[in-house]
């Protein structure tokens, strides 16, 4: 992808979102679920989509709502649902909506207490607390898009095991939202949304104080406190924003939020890569006023909007690779945390093959998943996983103790490990990386991204590996192909290609109308990209394969 002639720069007038408009579109058009793009459909982080294309507007989030609460009956869960909501435009109204419907179907919501907002991390959090305790299952719904542009909206379920809901069941959930819109929504209990905030169903409670209280119990906040790592934190304007100054006052750390800004359009943030408005903050581009104020700190993090992700810039390195930092988090949480040795390494399989290597080097079981964060919730809430972690700088990882902290991904966490990591061994993540790569080998990562219909997205899930008919890739004679994981055998809804120094894998977006390819080279920048010009080639077989 060509990078944007404004990306890294502040965003302009003609870059901003007319909030207005795009709210009124929430409430006032009405989706025609016999349009693909417009019924409700569950990616690897829930459903997702624009108002004003007819993705994400009250049909569904009212529909989804039902159908869960149904969901819910159905099971026998008696508990409270959690509800949280990011900064997102839409995250508004889709809370209100929410509330109306789940309040009329006889549930107990809690919300945070001054109806604020709340990270997906502190709803895994308070599901896993309140199902140890308590002999009633509670679950929750979290209503955010994640990083995605300032016109999205998302929303996603966590049942009671605390983290996304497995394939299963948002399939159910969406064959029966999809259902209730067609049926013109005549299913949907909805109460007045002024009585449903004075119901007695909907509980407010400090979701802040009770997770900053709890994070010492996974973080030596300790030893951050006690080096006096000076840490600078910008928030990107997402729903954490309020968490930080009562973290850094319970703990007494030396800490700065060098944002304190909240906005719906996000008009503070640098373009991304493309020339959009985008909230990674993996991204150089979006990142890139934090980045310039490095040198001003021992260590600088951010987080997107609902706070499962991480990005962490240090003095020595600028903004760390998400799969160096990845790496450098499990061999130093596998060598400094009393956890047993049987407990498992989780990673997607677009995650860097450093990871596999850091593994081998101590001695510890590695699971390689497909990517989504849901296959590593059943091994993190056991604790049978250590770590569970995604190229997409989101991770999270098992108490001090060894007990579950959260079964998604926790954006506070792993940036405040930087921190112990700096505290501790008195170099930061990156000068850790370096010592990592000198002794097991650099890698060059890259991804590209190409324009796909529905039609070859479909072709692409569905892929086998007898359509790989050669067995070179960038000169190197190919040691494995795989449509499924091998961690747990489930299929990866794309193919990975491996040689002895370098993969590459491709598989479609659930987000959007574009497929991926991650490849990686121990080698060299320039085998990097002959792996990415083979698998584009292979990808653009299988379609004129399939006629497309």
């Amino acid at each position: 992808m060509t990078i944007h002639q404004h990306a890294g720069k502040p965003a302009r007038p003609i870059d901003r979102i007319n909030i207005g408009r795009l709210v009124s579109d929430y409430f006032l058009q009405t989706p025609d679920v016999d349009i693909a793009e417009q019924k409700v459909t569950f990616g690897t982080s829930g459903h997702r989509g624009n108002a004003s294309k007819l993705s994400f507007n009250q049909q569904h989030i009212e529909a989804i709502c039902q159908a869960v609460a149904e969901y819910r009956q159905a099971q026998g869960f008696k508990g409270p649902l959690y509800l949280g909501k990011d900064t997102h435009a839409l995250s508004e109204p889709a809370f209100a909506s929410a509330i109306s419907v789940l309040i009329a179907n006889n549930i107990s919501v809690v919300i945070q207490d001054d109806e604020g907002f709340t990270p997906t991390p502190v709803i895994s959090r308070l599901i896993i607390v309140h199902n140890k305790t308590q002999s009633s299952q509670a679950d929750g719904l979290i209503i955010t898009p994640s990083h995605n542009p300032p016109t999205d909206g998302g929303i996603k379920y966590n049942p009671p095991h605390g983290g996304p809901a497995e394939g299963e069941i948002t399939k159910v959930i969406e064959h029966r939202a999809n259902e209730i819109i067609a049926n013109k929504m005549v299913d949907v209990k909805r109460l007045d949304y002024t009585q449903a905030l004075q119901s007695s169903l909907l509980i407010r409670e400090d979701f802040i104080s009770f997770y900053v209280e709890q994070l010492s119990q996974v973080v030596d906040m300790e030893a951050i406190a006690k080096a006096g790592v000076h840490i600078g934190v910008d928030p990107l304007g997402g729903s954490g924003i309020h968490y930080w100054p009562v973290i850094a006052k319970k703990y007494g750390l030396n800490l700065a939020v060098v944002n304190p800004v909240v906005d719906a359009s996000f008009a503070f943030m640098p373009l991304d890569k493309d020339g959009k408005i985008r909230m990674d903050c993996s991204s150089p581009y979006a990142m890139s006023g934090l980045i310039a104020l490095k040198d001003k700190f021992d260590l600088a993090v951010g987080n997107d909007p609902d706070f499962d992700r991480h990005g962490i810039v240090t003095k020595t390195g600028g903004l760390m690779n998400p799969n160096h930092y990845l790496a450098v988090a499990i061999h130093y949480l596998m060598t400094h945390r009393d956890w047993p040795k049987t407990c498992k390494i989780g990673k997607t399989l677009v995650s860097s093959s450093l990871i596999d290597r850091v593994a081998k080097l101590i001695d510890r079981p590695l699971s390689e998943v497909p990517v989504g964060f849901k296959w590593f919730v059943d091994g993190l809430h056991d604790s049978s996983y250590a770590f569970g972690g995604e190229e997409s700088a989101g991770a999270t990882f098992l108490s001090k103790d060894g007990s579950c902290w959260t079964t998604d991904k926790d954006g506070f966490v792993m940036t405040l490990l930087a921190a112990e990591m700096l505290a501790v061994t008195g170099k930061d993540p990156y000068q850790l990386y370096q010592a990592l790569a000198a002794q097991l080998g650099e890698p060059c990562y890259g991804r590209v991204e190409a324009v796909a219909n529905l039609q070859q997205k479909q072709v692409l899930t569905s892929i086998t590996t007898d359509a790989i008919t050669t067995d070179v890739l960038a000169g190197e004679k190919i040691t494995q192909i795989l449509s499924h994981a091998p961690g747990n055998n489930a299929a990866i809804g794309g193919i990975k290609v491996c040689t002895e120094n370098g993969w590459f894998a491709a598989r479609p977006s659930g987000t959007e109308d574009i497929y991926k390819i991650y490849a990686e080279s121990f080698i060299d920048d320039t085998h990097l990209q002959l792996i990415i010009s083979d698998a584009q080639k292979l990808v653009s077989a299988a379609f004129v394969a399939a006629g497309l």
